[in-house]
């Protein structure tokens, strides 16, 4: 499996030597991936009566593609992925654009987690609708394609239009992967006829198993090669130790998983340096 670390958003800071260092040294270690959770804003739970979400105003997210971009210059190998970028809050050609030039100076580096998110005060915001999110990501997602693969672009879809028109420069990668999150059936419909991957939020026991059998059905369904389809488990550094974590990765192992991600949030970590002796734990200890 290849082995990712993600990055600890909330609790890096905004110090960019320390963004720098996290990221250096994943790479360093041998850390195939470094995975980006994203939110554009956070809510005032104090202001939204009965909150319960995870996030609010006072936790820390840096932009993924501009993150990306200043990361570019820093590594070289280990590959910048979203996990997920909220795709239904965004415009689908920005993102098209900002995707490929993450691509183009990571020099094909880019895997593109997408979803479609939880919080409708972002969608508020930024001006895009909460209601049809799931059924305009489908859209999104042929039209992304379509503007990483071809010079110009002619495009009448439900919820776009796009008239003669291109990105320049394209993507390195024909195309940029796209990995979906989410588990709920029409979501794990989607992942089997349209993605490439998928980011499951799930324990891979003989219940999470059932739903990866039923999303390769839905790739056989569509006439798609479910093996092809990547499958990322996450580990949670805070749940346990080596032992632990040894058992949970060959029990992804099992289930098809082609790649798995260490998440040191939310462990009582203080500092990057804190974050970064634990993914260097996690990785002498699913190595070994």
């Amino acid at each position: 499996m290849h082995l990712g670390a993600i990055f600890p958003q909330t609790e890096i800071g905004a110090d960019p030597v320390a963004v720098r260092d996290f990221a250096q040294a994943a790479e360093a270690m041998g850390y195939e991936d470094l995975a980006v959770f994203d939110h554009v804003l956070g809510a005032d739970a104090s202001q939204h009566a009965d909150w319960d979400r995870p996030y609010r105003h006072t936790d820390l997210f840096h932009e993924p593609f501009v993150l990306f971009g200043y990361l570019a210059a820093l590594t070289e190998t280990i590959r910048m992925t979203t996990q997920i970028l909220i795709l239904g809050q965004r415009q689908t050609a920005l993102v098209a654009k900002q995707a490929a030039e993450v691509d183009v100076l990571t020099g094909g580096r880019l895997r593109l987690g997408v979803g479609i998110g939880w919080n409708h005060v972002e969608y508020e915001a930024l001006g895009e609708n909460f209601s049809n999110r799931g059924r305009r990501s489908e859209e999104q997602v042929k039209l992304l394609r379509e503007l990483w693969t071809k010079d110009v672009v002619d495009f009448t879809g439900r919820y776009h239009r796009v008239t003669h028109a291109g990105i320049n420069p394209r993507p390195i990668q024909q195309t940029i992967p796209i990995w979906f999150g989410g588990g709920a059936d029409r979501v794990v419909r989607r992942i089997g006829e349209q993605g490439d991957g998928w980011f499951p939020q799930f324990q891979p026991d003989s219940e999470g198993q059932e739903r990866i059998a039923m999303m390769r059905q839905f790739a056989k369904d569509a006439g798609r090669d479910p093996m092809a389809i990547g499958i990322e488990g996450r580990i949670p550094f805070g749940d346990g130790d080596p032992e632990i974590w040894n058992k949970a990765a060959a029990a992804w192992d099992e289930a098809g998983a082609t790649h798995l991600s260490v998440n040191t949030m939310r462990a009582g970590l203080q500092g990057p340096d804190q974050h970064i002796e634990a993914i260097r734990k996690f990785k002498e200890a699913v190595s070994g």
